[in-house]
């Protein structure tokens, strides 16, 4: 049965269908399964599906921005258990987190945030399309333990070199951690630009932010 929910919640998003996808998460909640395990499982899956097909020419944008309409019920019902969650966690440390200046994309930044509240985390989303001084302004005037910057743009992912230049001008650099990610960002970019960590996705961003705190 959890298999066939999968593949429903992929298929939402495959066929850009609201119903279902709603249909979907009231099964799986009747069921005892989480909402974040249905898109990490199915509406992902879906939406990477999607991706590729847009990139081979299959697929265009109104597509892409329809599913997103999509994706969004399935990561509004996460943020709702994951609120829940984020009322009984304890504070762990402070994360200022946007998405870098040039780009839109913010799927993937707003369920960290939702799942870095949820592990204990007081978190400043400073939403998309966010200039380097910005990340470094806000780090300074809330005390940041980290900086996280999502790059999904090859062409917008030097801004998080701009993050690491700026931290270094400032004498940041060190006292205030920097996390990379975003689907084009590699731990070789992480590595290259100075930045202290890289995460994949959503979940590794706040194990990865939670050892970076607590060592």
């Amino acid at each position: 049965m959890k298999e066939t929910l999968m593949e429903k919640a992929k298929d939402s998003i495959l066929e850009i269908d609201e119903d279902m996808a709603e249909e979907v998460l009231e099964e799986a909640q009747a069921l005892g399964i989480s909402a974040l395990e249905l898109l990490q499982g199915g509406f992902s899956e879906g939406m990477n599906i999607l991706g590729e097909k847009y990139a081979r020419g299959e697929a265009f944008v109104p597509e892409l921005v329809f599913a997103a309409d999509v994706m969004k019920i399935a990561t509004d019902a996460v943020e709702e258990e994951l609120a829940l969650a984020a009322e009984k966690a304890e504070k762990v440390g402070v994360i200022v987190l946007g998405t870098v200046d040039g780009d839109v994309h913010d799927i993937g930044k707003n369920l960290c945030v939702s799942m870095l509240k949820a592990k204990g985390f007081e978190v400043y989303d400073l939403g998309k399309e966010v200039p380097a001084k910005t990340f470094i302004e806000k780090a300074k005037e809330v005390n940041a333990d980290i900086i996280a910057s999502s790059a999904l743009l090859t062409t917008t992912m030097p801004v998080q070199q701009d993050i690491e230049n700026l931290l270094e001008a400032e004498g940041l650099k060190g006292k205030v951690k920097t996390m990379v990610g975003g689907a084009p960002v590699t731990k070789e970019w992480a590595d290259k630009i100075g930045a202290t960590a890289y995460s994949s996705d959503a979940m590794e961003c706040c194990d990865v932010a939670y050892k970076l705190v607590k060592g």
